[in-house]
């Protein structure tokens, strides 16, 4: 009986720590440059990013067409290298990047990577994915 009620006691630890507040579980999909990795996610995974207060979102596409709410910044994804100066010195920072379809923050994504940051993320699908999620944009 006193191996059950360890067991059940170790199996709550396990499942508290698991949770800890402020953290966010993000998977995504890892890929992979001629100078390093970026990782893509999904709107799910954004969402859980965006309680992360630490998170910088960054908006990358040109012509303006709207803004994922809690958007820090928008910058043309290929003068990106241009406005350094407005993203974190830390290159370990988190940087999400997204435009309207992935395209543009992909070349955003690589450009970051190749300038040293290791924390970059990117928007698998975009704005077009965030609004067919029902979700809404800024305009």
């Amino acid at each position: 009986m006193k191996r059950f009620l360890a067991g059940i006691a170790l199996f709550g630890l396990v499942l508290l720590s698991a949770c800890q507040p402020g953290e966010t579980s993000v998977v995504g999909k890892q890929v992979e440059t001629q100078s390093g990795a970026y990782t893509e996610i999904s709107v799910d995974e954004l969402q859980s990013m965006l309680k992360d207060k630490s998170t910088l979102l960054v908006n990358v596409h040109i012509p303006f067409e709207g803004d994922i709410p809690e958007t820090d910044l928008s910058t043309p994804f290929d003068q990106i290298d241009q406005y350094l100066e407005q993203l974190p010195t830390d290159e370990n920072s988190k940087i999400v990047l997204y435009c309207r379809s992935d395209r543009m923050s992909t070349i955003a994504s690589e450009t970051l990577v190749g300038l040293g940051y290791s924390n970059i993320y990117n928007l698998d699908g975009g704005m077009v994915d965030w609004e067919n999620a029902g979700l809404e944009l800024e305009r």
